[in-house]
């Protein structure tokens, strides 16, 4: 097979080893102590051999490639991921449901809510939570707060028990929406009264998941603020809330970056590790594009921000290149704009720490000139750039124009 008719998870084995400076025979000996069962007595020659199979894209490793990603800090669906394509959630409401929003929107001012318009109501709220990645902040904002109002007088009609807490639990998760959308706009205080809402929605019907997330969003805003401490806690006590639930992984994922900006790399490592243990645990989700759902994909990206942080400029570039290869849809359309915007951060402070300040100020720019963004992550983020920056290149024009708008960004 041609170089450039491998998999990307071929090329992708290729980079990570380069990355890591390591031969073949290095990776396979970093590979060989992870098996199990029979695998565990095949030999090192006979692993390298499989290798060399593996990286021309001739094989695909099935029953190792668990293994392979784990040897890479990875998981295994986000080292090989499947394919997803996107939904139309419009559609897919009226083929389940048989209504339309006008038609849902008429039944839940009834006197009795059925469970049609339940089902209904719930694949509403989960393509709402899938329009949060590229919806412009403000329609978004208009339309959660809008169904928000909707769920919320429901629990004014004749309702069961069971059909009380499942009205509640959709509650929190709008409330969840709405808060990270607040927070994506700026809104600091609103958001985070609106995340409180969640949590006692999350409490209330004993949903674990609307608790921890409610908790995630607390290590977010912690984290963005700068409050590492704060994240650590934040973070602990939604693993506490919700220790088997995908959110969870997006937990230890915020403490990894807590700890990578504390500067300790053994507890970034471990925290890492944790939520990568915990993914390769859960199923694969059911819908990766809600906002909600922790999709393994979004591994790379976590890692990514900690090996930035903590100086490993090959393994963040590595990353940050498989999650512009993950970000993009099977028509060319960005999947993750807010992502794929950091992981060209990313590519922007390797390159600027590598002296080269043109590309590091394209991609930068690109970053930046994204129609959907949260403005605290990507601040956040930025300042990495800013500071080398202004550190290394102080006396340009150019990158002291960019750095004034970093601080433009960050004051508004």
């Amino acid at each position: 097979m041609a170089a450039d008719d491998r998999p990307d998870w071929a090329r992708r084995m290729i980079e990570e080893r380069a990355a890591r400076a390591w031969s073949q025979r290095d990776a396979v000996r970093a590979l060989h102590p992870r098996l199990t069962g029979p695998q565990a007595d095949t030999s090192e020659d006979s692993l390298l051999r499989q290798w060399k199979r593996w990286e021309t894209g001739e094989v695909f490793p099935d029953q190792y490639a668990e293994h392979i990603a784990a040897t890479f800090g990875s998981a295994r669906y986000a080292f090989f991921p499947k394919k997803n394509p996107r939904r139309d959630g419009h559609a897919e409401i009226t083929a389940v449901s048989g209504m339309d929003t006008a038609d849902i929107v008429s039944r839940l001012r009834a006197s009795d809510v059925d469970q049609a318009t339940l089902d209904a109501l719930h694949i509403t709220i989960d393509r709402l939570c899938c329009e949060y990645a590229y919806m412009p902040a403000d329609q978004l904002l208009v339309e959660g707060r809008a169904w928000l109002g909707r769920v919320a007088g429901m629990q004014h009609q004749r309702i069961s028990l069971a059909q009380h807490r499942d009205i509640i639990a959709l509650a929190g998760q709008l409330a969840l929406l709405v808060g990270c959308v607040e927070y994506d706009s700026g809104h600091r205080h609103d958001a985070e009264a609106t995340r409180r809402a969640a949590l006692t929605l999350g409490t209330e019907a004993d949903h674990h998941a609307v608790k921890g997330w409610a908790h995630e969003m607390r290590a977010w805003f912690a984290l963005t603020a700068g409050d590492y401490r704060g994240v650590i806690a934040a973070a602990d006590a939604g693993i506490t809330a919700a220790p088997t639930e995908s959110v969870a992984v997006q937990l230890w994922a915020q403490k990894a970056k807590a700890w990578a900006r504390i500067g300790d790399r053994q507890q970034t490592e471990v925290a890492l590790d944790s939520g990568r243990r915990l993914l390769e645990t859960l199923p694969y989700p059911d819908n990766i594009e809600n906002h909600f759902v922790v999709d393994p994909a979004k591994w790379d990206f976590y890692s990514m921000d900690c090996y930035r942080k903590v100086g490993e400029n090959r393994r963040a570039e590595t990353l940050a290149r498989e999650v512009l290869r993950a970000g993009v849809d099977f028509d060319g359309t960005e999947r993750a704009p807010m992502r794929n915007a950091e992981a060209r951060v990313t590519l922007g402070t390797v390159a600027a720490r590598e002296g080269d300040l043109g590309t590091a100020l394209s991609y930068g720019e690109q970053a930046l000139g994204g129609s959907r963004r949260s403005v605290p992550s990507l601040t956040m983020v930025t300042a990495d750039l800013g500071s080398v920056l202004a550190q290394q290149y102080g006396h340009e024009s150019e990158a002291q124009e960019f750095v004034q708008h970093l601080r433009a960004l960050r004051t508004a």
